[in-house]
């Protein structure tokens, strides 16, 4: 049967490409199942990693089914249509902060990932180490937001967090048969940066530190 004779396939049947706004809200809804015990570390982990490896909504979808965010809410968008992500800045109830959209993600599955130099840093970074390593350089970054959360998720891998010592470095996150290790110091300036980082490490480890001698000499310039 050549192209032209062959059926298509409604456009309501094709599979709809999953966006990072899309994987980010997953991750959290499975951040907030461990928190409470609806997983244990090794399933979080196992979906964590599927989760970042999901081409479309279709793959996305299995893996909270089973949560209370993941059941019908009543009449609403059909079957394959997520609901919309968190608007920005827009808080949450319980220990994990702020949820932002428009993340940068920075991931490393059975290999490493490195983000340095000068680049811009967003009001979100999702840091994910799946077997892997994740190095996250911020002190030559340019901070184009006063509150940045990083999302950091560490499995059987490594994330290592670096900031300017003048800005605010807080922890919001734990680990599970891993270290979770955010060396916290609030910084003198009253318009500094303030960097939080949130997450849980299992099986791994997390570690921010201020650099000493790395400075930012203004909100916007690194």
């Amino acid at each position: 049967m050549n192209a032209e004779n062959r059926p298509s396939v409604p456009l309501e049947k094709q599979p709809v490409r999953a966006s990072d706004a899309d994987r980010d809200r997953i991750a959290d809804i499975l951040r907030e199942a461990l928190a409470e015990g609806r997983l244990d570390a090794e399933e979080h982990a196992e979906r964590v990693e599927a989760v970042y490896r999901a081409k479309t909504l279709a793959e996305l979808e299995p893996l909270i089914q089973d949560l209370p965010a993941g059941q019908p809410q009543g009449p609403g968008p059909g079957p394959g249509h997520a609901p919309p992500p968190p608007r920005a800045f827009e808080r949450r109830g319980g220990s994990h902060g702020l949820s932002v959209s428009n993340a940068k993600n920075v991931v490393a599955v059975l290999s490493g990932s490195t983000r340095q130099g000068r680049w811009r840093v967003g009001p979100k970074v999702n840091a994910v180490a799946v077997c892997g390593g994740v190095e996250l350089d911020l002190t030559e970054a340019i901070f184009e937001y006063r509150h940045v959360v990083v999302n950091a998720t560490a499995i059987c891998g490594g994330i290592e967090i670096r900031v300017p010592e003048n800005v605010s470095l807080r922890s919001a996150g734990s680990g599970v048969m891993g270290s979770f290790d955010v060396r916290e110091a609030e910084s003198p300036e009253p318009h500094a940066p303030i960097v939080v980082v949130q997450g849980v490490a299992i099986w791994g480890g997390v570690e921010a530190r201020h650099v000493r001698g790395k400075r930012l000499r203004n909100l916007s310039d690194g």
